[in-house]
């Protein structure tokens, strides 16, 4: 199995950020145009890149939908989430150009609706993003942009979604996410063991290119954010590997 790398770009009132372990009040903000940024990947050989609307994840509803549109555009297969929280959301962003949407919250609050979401638009145009801290050796899931905690855990979640036909799993170390501490690969077995059949990405903590080996055999794809922001990891060469 080939590891799909794909450049993440977070945004926030129209700007390219990042946050410290999903903390809004602990935003990087990069003096980047995001659409440059993405025809950078695209140059680089990117086939896929990963959109967060970061308003829209804490507030239900889209705020860089304009963003979205115009990197959905570029010859790149977008993915993008933040605020989905309905039919008419996913059509919205299906109609904008992306080709794969990221349900987040609502994923994790309102299972049964989304494996409806799975059966009518079909698995290969979900990602189910389930993004979780471990707590006392339980792997817990967050919502609402990473400020709630949810009731049920990534155990319960993930082999449902794999039973009802899911494809695609986004899962984010949230203790991770931002620190440049490398990959949690135990968490990455653990998933291939509890929800086979999954084309899992990985994402939080990716340094460099040892970190991207290191998944190779572990996920189906990885997201990069910060690393390729911050000139850690060269893309062209990491896709040539």
């Amino acid at each position: 199995m080939t590891l799909e790398l794909i450049p993440a770009l977070d945004l926030r009132g129209g700007r390219v950020v990042r946050l410290r372990q999903g903390d809004y009040a602990q935003e990087t903000a990069y003096p980047l145009d995001a659409l440059a940024q993405a025809q950078g990947y695209r140059d680089a050989g990117a086939r896929h890149l990963h959109v967060v609307d970061l308003d829209g994840a804490r507030e239900g509803r889209f705020r860089n939908l304009a963003v979205i549109e115009a990197l959905a555009r570029l010859d790149l297969a977008v993915q993008a989430g933040g605020g989905v929280r309905s039919e008419d959301d996913l059509e919205r962003l299906f109609d904008a150009g992306v080709e794969r949407v990221v349900v987040g919250s609502v994923a994790v609050r309102e299972s049964g609706r989304v494996i409806e979401w799975i059966e009518r638009f079909g698995a290969e145009h979900l990602v189910i993003a389930l993004d979780t801290r471990e707590v006392e050796g339980i792997w817990t899931l967050a919502s609402a942009g990473w400020t709630e905690a949810a009731a049920t855990t990534l155990d319960e979640l993930a082999p449902r979604y794999a039973q009802a036909g899911a494809r695609h799993l986004l899962c984010t170390d949230i203790g991770r996410d931002g620190m440049l501490s490398g990959p949690n690969l135990e968490l990455y077995a653990h998933l291939a063991r509890i929800a086979p059949g999954l084309a899992v990405q990985a994402s939080g903590g990716v340094r460099d290119g040892a970190d991207v080996e290191a998944l190779q055999g572990k996920a189906a794809a990885v997201i990069l954010g910060r690393s390729l922001l911050e000139g850690r990891l060269d893309l062209a060469a990491a896709l040539q590997c």
